[in-house]
């Protein structure tokens, strides 16, 4: 894993214009006016200045136009001590505001561009300096494990420009926090994006251990032996199917004396054929991304340690494969999930929900304060809420509290609801409940209506379908390339901050 080194510059006109790099980073804005023409954004002044106060005429003669992620090249001529100008479109400014989103995504945009560069400097920052690093930093990612040729490398310095003199202490405390949130997302990416060839239970369960102990973490794994012994009904029925048996691992930062307690339970299908019912050919390639939601809780346990959170929290992934062999569970069977409860399997291609409700009944008896988990679970968030938004559900204030979090993170998502009357469509005549129903309305509530029969009353916690934010098959947008994104990490991060500092 590797993120650019940033390093935290003054706003002034020597340390702007006389920094030497390869590029300097510049913000547009589109226009808002009625001759049609675009504007610089803060910290833009002194490039524009050693252009003589030509930069917009320049850039409009090449075409800029200050829509989001638009990148336009312009030579600096000497006239900087970085070689070329890139000015990075911001679309519109709402009622003369930038978003840090905004931000983020253009910062994102100009750092794809970066290939080769090895120092840039980027005045995106002035205008919001935790938007700025943390788009550079993920824009910037690129994972070649398995590439024999490099094209290219990303790039290795980047200065940002601090929004305002005289608060060095805070900006810096801003750019350490930003960096380490976009290092867990890379966490996340890099174990989403590598095979399962690589990737299965025990190996997930050994870079578990392993970033435990680099980062100070307690860390306890189950065996296939282990989770039989204590009954783990869901996940050693869903990993019955294959040849790499099934792990559980639980991941804690401790956090102090009388700190508040978050569980963090993650879905961690290292590949997902269906198993017995088994999933059309076309495009299962892609579900070696059902352990994005493992991969995001892992991630953001070492966030939680590096950060120092004053807050134990404590990541629950259960670890399986499902497959299709002569040992897989089957259609029909019962099985006896940790805590006691049974459940008919109706569908073995519902097995996420099965591994997450023996992870949640476990992550229960450490009375926490409150259980977030997250999963790409149904096919139906996507249907319902595309492939960029998150369907939130759970406790309801809890749930609003999340989903107002991940907006402004800028990595989305929706509350959604978990109607009552979808419990019934989950009875079962052989066991007391069923893993899905006799219909498909409603999927992803349905699944988040299962999963809250094995949370424990009066908990306050939240299910975050992430089935398509967590992948990205299209081309590359703002600081998301393709592959694994790292989605919830970002907006977990801003989750567990705002519980330190409100309850």
């Amino acid at each position: 894993m590797t993120v650019p080194t940033f390093a935290l510059i003054d706003n002034t006109d020597a340390a702007i214009s006389k920094r030497k790099a390869e590029v300097i980073i510049i913000g547009t804005v589109k226009a808002d006016n009625s001759d049609g023409t675009l504007t610089l954004a803060p910290g833009s002044d002194v490039v524009d200045a050693a252009f003589d106060g030509t930069l917009v005429e320049t850039l409009t003669a090449l075409g800029a136009t200050g829509k989001a992620e638009e990148l336009v090249k312009v030579p600096a001529f000497g006239k900087l001590g970085a070689k070329a100008v890139y000015a990075a479109g911001l679309g519109k400014s709402e009622d003369g505001e930038i978003s840090a989103q905004q931000v983020r995504l253009a910062s994102g945009a100009a750092a794809r561009a970066l290939t080769d560069v090895s120092h840039a400097v980027t005045t995106l920052s002035a205008v919001d300096l935790q938007g700025a690093v943390e788009g550079t930093a993920l824009g910037a990612y690129s994972f070649t494990e398995y590439k024999s040729e490099r094209n290219g490398t990303p790039v290795a310095e980047v200065d940002v420009v601090a929004p305002e003199p005289g608060e060095q202490q805070a900006q810096q405390k801003t750019v350490t926090a930003a960096t380490a949130i976009a290092e867990s997302v890379i966490i996340a990416r890099d174990l989403v994006n590598t095979p399962p060839s690589d990737l299965f239970p025990a190996s997930f369960a050994e870079r578990a251990v392993a970033l435990a102990n680099e980062n100070g973490l307690d860390v306890e794994v189950l065996d296939e032996k282990e989770l039989e012994r204590q009954g783990y009904g869901g996940v050693l029925g869903v990993g019955g199917g294959s040849s790499r048996p099934p792990r559980l691992v639980r991941v804690r930062h401790k956090g102090g004396k009388k700190a508040r307690k978050v569980a963090l339970v993650g879905k961690g299908i290292t590949f997902d054929t269906g198993g017995i019912s088994l999933k059309p050919a076309a495009n299962m390639d892609k579900m070696t991304s059902d352990m994005a939601g493992a991969a995001a809780m892992l991630a953001t346990a070492v966030l939680a340690a590096k950060l120092n959170y004053p807050l134990e929290v404590t990541a629950y992934l259960p670890l399986a494969e499902n497959m299709p062999s002569a040992t897989a569970y089957r259609p029909g069977d019962v099985l006896r999930m940790y805590g006691g409860k049974t459940v008919e399997v109706l569908n073995t291609d519902a097995e996420g929900r099965l591994v997450l409700a023996d992870a949640i009944v476990r992550a229960c008896e450490d009375e926490p304060d409150y259980l977030i988990e997250t999963s790409t679970l149904t096919g139906a968030q996507v249907v319902a809420l595309g492939n960029r938004t998150a369907g939130i559900m759970g406790s309801d204030e809890f749930r609003d509290r999340i989903a107002t979090l991940a907006q402004r993170t800028g990595e989305g998502g929706w509350p959604m609801p978990l109607p009552d009357e979808l419990r019934g469509d989950l009875d079962s005549t052989l066991a007391d409940l069923a893993n899905v129903t006799g219909h498909r309305w409603g999927g992803m509530l349905v699944a988040g209506v299962f999963l809250r029969e094995f949370v424990a009353e009066n908990l306050p916690w939240a299910h975050i379908d992430i089935a398509g934010p967590s992948y990205n098959s299209d081309s590359p947008w703002g600081y998301t390339g393709k592959g694994g994104t790292g989605v919830p990490v970002r907006t977990l991060a801003a989750v567990l901050a705002d519980i330190a500092e409100n309850g």
